[in-house]
């Protein structure tokens, strides 16, 4: 595991410490000298050690599979070559989400085109055959998640003339572990306020992945904010139907045979999804119009319990294996 100090990173070590099939035989940083139990207390006397430098060589000597949870732009400098050496990966930054036209007009130029089209998208909902066959898995971004998962069912039937709308909050744990003014306690505590509204990154990959879908160009208004709690995220979408459908029957219809997907018959709440692999979605008519909520852990489905997932497939394993299905309740 390369990116072991973040926040995705400590809850991947939760999931695989329970985990049967997978044992952590390396973890890593970019400073190789943290002691995992110094940066967070509760490990200690469970899950103990320094971290190494990144070194993908003695990857490849202990390692079948990488988690790479490292910032954007640094995973395609490392993942060509665990791949050359034979070792899957499931990365967690953007690196491999977008097309590569997409990536390089939202982040960088990309170093490692090659890869970047052969990356499956990790969202096993819709892509899951392909991931069973991946040796590099694309893990989608939290707001992407949840907003594909919500939109995904209706994409066919989405009325062209009317906008499409996002409106997405999240804990403050999505933005990461270094603090800015933005999640400096004093702007965050008792507030709630957009950030990057319209431009945001992830506005990016639920245009191209509901694109995919579509068959068509598709553009959506795009607007996150940020929540003084710690984890969760809510998504409210909203849009047009070409027919007189009923939303709940095509969501009903679309997840029958999908076990972390609830549909539910009032509207969701963070904390019913807190710790979970879970996506709660709610569906109701306005007229012509249709309002989609969907609620599910920044943390776990948005990141780390869904690496897992992927990890999971690629590796012939059931799906869900020790991901959680019970909340942080009450």
């Amino acid at each position: 595991m390369i990116g072991a100090s973040g926040y995705t990173g400590v809850e991947l070590i939760k999931i695989l410490l329970r985990h049967e099939f997978f044992e952590i035989t390396y973890f890593a940083d970019s400073s190789g000298e943290e002691r995992i139990e110094r940066l967070y207390p509760a490990f200690r006397g469970v899950f103990e050690g320094k971290t190494e430098r990144i070194d993908v060589d003695q990857i490849a000597k202990s390692c079948e599979l990488a988690f790479l949870a490292l910032p954007h732009t640094r995973s395609m400098e490392v993942v060509p070559k665990l791949l050359d050496r034979g070792v899957k990966v499931v990365d967690l930054s953007a690196d491999y989400r977008l097309t590569l036209k997409n990536y390089e007009k939202n982040y960088v130029k990309h170093t490692d085109p090659h890869n970047i089209q052969r990356a499956v998208y990790g969202l096993p909902e819709l892509y899951r055959e392909k991931i069973k066959g991946a040796d590099l898995a694309a893990n989608p971004g939290c707001y992407p998640t949840a907003a594909i998962l919500a939109l995904a069912p209706f994409a066919k039937h989405f009325d062209k003339n009317m906008p499409v709308f996002v409106d997405a909050k999240s804990g403050v744990s999505g933005a990461g572990k270094k603090c800015s003014t933005n999640t400096h306690f004093v702007k965050i505590n008792e507030n709630v306020f957009p950030y990057s509204p319209v431009v945001h990154r992830h506005a990016a990959e639920i245009s191209q992945k509901l694109g995919e879908l579509t068959e068509k160009e598709f553009e959506l208004t795009f607007v996150p904010h940020l929540l003084p709690v710690t984890r969760g995220m809510l998504v409210d979408c909203y849009f047009g139907l070409q027919k007189d459908l009923d939303p709940l029957e095509l969501l009903y219809d679309f997840y029958s045979k999908e076990r972390f997907i609830r549909i539910v018959d009032s509207p969701p709440d963070v904390k019913s999804v807190a710790g979970t692999h879970f996506c709660d979605i709610f569906a109701m008519r306005n007229g012509s119009s249709v309002y989609i909520c969907a609620a599910i852990d920044n943390l776990l489905r948005g990141a780390s319990s869904s690496a897992v997932a992927n990890a999971n497939l690629m590796f012939d394993i059931e799906e869900g294996h020790a991901l959680s299905e019970i909340a942080y309740i009450p």
